[in-house]
């Protein structure tokens, strides 16, 4: 659709299928720019983490190792103190087998 318009001595001449070619022209390198920004910033945050791990790792193996006290099993309040292993009995007479 071309459309023209007279503005005093100017004539100004409107194509709007060149503008809609143009978009779908420059469309492919907006696609385009943003997948590369995309790709830059996924870079920058990955090079960002392994830097934070890795102060952090170092931080981990500069410290002091301080000795962990040793953990006190935890005692079920129905044993009265007196620890005794779990037992499983077993009676062969359940035992079906299955016969071909």
């Amino acid at each position: 659709m071309t459309t023209a318009t007279t503005l005093g001595d100017a004539v100004f001449s409107l194509n709007m299928t060149r503008g809609e070619d143009a978009l779908y022209k420059s469309s492919g390198a907006i696609v385009a720019a943003i997948v590369v920004v995309v790709i830059i910033i996924v870079t920058l945050v990955l090079i960002l983490l392994k830097m934070y791990n890795r102060r952090m790792r170092t931080r981990r193996e500069l410290e002091p190792k301080s000795p962990k006290p040793p953990v006190p099993p935890a005692l079920d309040p129905s044993s009265n103190g007196s620890q005794q292993p779990a037992t499983v009995t077993f009676d062969p007479a359940n035992v079906h087998v299955e016969t071909r």
